[in-house]
């Protein structure tokens, strides 16, 4: 692959490497044994801090498969938010002054470093709480309570049903603590696109559509409790009592809570403009640097990730052209992009064979990866992964694929969710690279085996960042190509079809919020249609999610730039001491970390291998 390669750089890395490096000088020799008791000493803080943040968090806890505060909730106001704050600043003071990162281990020295980061990185977060879109379609909290209980909150013991129950009717206090914030964001100035609570609204609609709110089938959340309860070893009377009560708190506590909700999501929308861009907002230009560094983890400008993403779009542009002479296609690119869009060959039919079909075939793309996992591989997850159709509730509102991490304490799997809602947004020919990414060797290949890092810290093995994460998933789009896979054409295709996606999407998370372009949600999603093949259902879903979450979309592209370049910098000084499995290893073992300091451990691999 020949790739354009933007110029990286962070402040705070260098400076804190810098300071690291003096403190070193200064020191003299340090003592194997000592460097060891040293890291030892740190790592135990940072234990005590990482559970310090776990307990004060419900869902995070339900996330790690804990069995602990099954009956509540995240605290969601802003005091909590200003204890958070408190309990970040006290954690980079009491890290600087208690520890010097020059006495630990190498690894020790990288812990020291990444919490550190991490700190910064919590502390200012803060004065940007008010412009986070509190409810929105991509993972707003009205999906997000919904999704918890199905998929997270598990069901095998009586207490844990009443948990269930209990966390029924504390919906009523969480909605409220929403509907506080999404006040305190209206008065900072900071309202959601006005297309954005209609998204919301029919959410909150179909949380409430079925028995028991009203005749018909089973809601959703009536559906998954009472599923839950036929099955647990319990006596009738028992399970009887149990949907009792949770009918009770559907309607007394569910039903109101996003009733209300509703209703504020209609007041706020009449008073929403249609400006999309995040510069509207009161020091949105700010804020909007502040993202891209944010999920970059670079200090590159939104004009310099701009015009990477314009040259991207041009060099795949070309590479397709050649796989379009390859199929014989006489036409010009547009057209070939209308091809793929309408031909019948490259979509499963909307209906639930072809709905299984596509999940089938997904699962069979991974078995065949797995297979040869070991080529590039040193080592592979032992947390099982499997293939789900995303929920009717969220369908409509979700991104057409996305993972979820495994449980680190209840076995649970990884999760690669597919939307089948729409059988034309999925494509047969995008069907690889998509696996590829979301399920082996992408994303769950990467998180579910920094999980199982036990050797780490714990905040190392579950922080992640964008820019490394989705950098490596689409990183793991192309490296199936170099073992053969990829043999049908049009998959090819949908190979670079998917990078080109990632590019384009420099352009337009940009193009949206940077002030001086300010693009309508009109002309982005026209700059997505005419640019690529992906089917109109997909790119309006994916512009307005790129609305709401400013920044996100660049972490992608500007992660794998990185990490192909260490991967050719490394292939050129090493020449035939260049082993493809450890520079994986090198890139994976640390865990999730900020793209510079990823730029760092690999360079210390490849004088280690030179010197060798």
């Amino acid at each position: 692959m020949s790739h354009h390669v933007p110029r990286f750089s962070s402040a705070l890395s260098r400076r804190a490497f810098l300071a690291s490096a003096a403190a070193g000088a200064c020191a003299g020799p340090l003592r194997a044994e000592d460097a060891l008791a040293a890291t030892t000493r740190l790592n135990g803080w940072l234990e005590t801090r990482f559970e310090a943040w776990v307990a004060s968090s419900p869902l995070q806890q339900g996330y790690l498969g804990r069995n602990a505060n099954l009956d509540k909730w995240d605290d969601l106001s802003e005091g909590h938010q200003r204890e958070d704050l408190e309990r970040a600043r006290r954690d980079l003071a009491d890290l600087r002054e208690n520890f010097g990162p020059s006495t630990f281990t190498p690894e020790g020295q990288l812990s020291y470093r990444l919490y550190e980061y991490l700190s910064e990185r919590r502390t200012n977060a803060y004065p940007w709480r008010t412009h986070d879109y509190t409810v929105n379609q991509n993972g707003g909290w009205q999906q997000q309570i919904a999704a918890f209980l199905m998929n997270i909150h598990r069901v095998g013991t009586v207490e844990q049903a009443e948990a269930y129950v209990a966390r029924l009717h504390g919906i009523g206090g969480l909605m409220a603590q929403v509907r506080e914030r999404m006040r305190a964001g209206e008065e900072a100035g900071v309202l959601a696109p006005r297309f954005v609570y209609g998204h919301v609204i029919r959410d909150c609609g179909n949380i409430l559509s079925g028995a028991p709110f009203e005749t018909g089938k089973a809601s959703p959340l009536w559906a998954d409790i009472t599923a839950k309860i036929d099955i647990l070893a319990a006596d009738a009377a028992t399970k009887q009592k149990l949907r009792t009560e949770a009918e009770k708190a559907l309607l007394t506590a569910v039903r109101p809570a996003y009733g209300a909700l509703m209703e504020l999501c209609a007041e706020q929308q009449a008073h929403a403009t249609t400006d999309d861009g995040v510069w509207k907002h009161p020091k949105g230009e700010e804020y909007y640097g502040y993202c891209l560094a944010f999920h970059t983890t670079t200090d590159m400008s939104a004009d310099a990730i701009h015009e990477f993403g314009l040259a991207e779009v041009a060099r795949i542009h070309d590479e397709m052209r050649l796989i379009m002479k390859q199929v014989e296609f006489g036409g010009s690119l547009q057209e070939f992009f209308t091809f793929l869009r309408t031909d019948a060959r490259f979509r499963y039919p909307q209906t639930a064979e072809g709905k299984a079909a596509y999940l089938a075939r997904a699962e069979e793309i991974i078995d065949a990866m797995r297979g040869r996992l070991d080529e590039v591989f040193g080592r592979q997850p032992r947390a099982k992964l499997v293939v789900r159709a995303v929920e009717a509730f969220r369908e409509q509102s979700a991104t057409a694929a996305f993972y979820q991490p495994p449980g680190a304490y209840d076995g649970r799997p990884g999760t690669y969710y597919v939307n089948t809602f729409d059988m034309n947004v999925p494509s047969k020919y995008e069907m690889e690279a998509v696996a590829y990414h979301e399920a082996i060797p992408g994303h769950h290949m990467q998180i579910a085996l920094a999980r199982e890092m036990s050797d780490l810290p714990s905040f190392r093995r579950f922080e992640g960042y964008s820019a490394y994460t989705e950098g490596w998933g689409l990183y793991c789009e192309q490296l199936p190509k170099e073992l053969g896979f990829y043999l049908d054409p049009y998959s090819d295709f949908g190979r670079l079809s998917a990078e080109l996606w990632r590019a384009c999407r420099l352009v337009v998370d940009t193009g949206i919020h940077a002030p001086d372009k300010k693009w309508t949600r009109g002309r982005a999603i026209g700059y997505l249609k005419e640019n690529t093949p992906n089917a109109e259902g997909d790119i309006v879903n994916s512009i307005e999610r790129y609305i709401v979450s400013p920044g996100q979309a660049t972490a992608y592209k500007i992660g794998l730039a990185k990490i192909m370049a260490l991967r050719t910098d490394a292939k050129e000084r090493l020449a035939d001491k260049f082993d493809l499995r450890a520079f994986h290893e090198v890139v994976l073992s640390h865990g999730s970390v900020p793209l510079p300091i990823l730029g760092e451990n690999v360079e210390a691999w490849v004088r280690q291998v030179a010197e060798t």
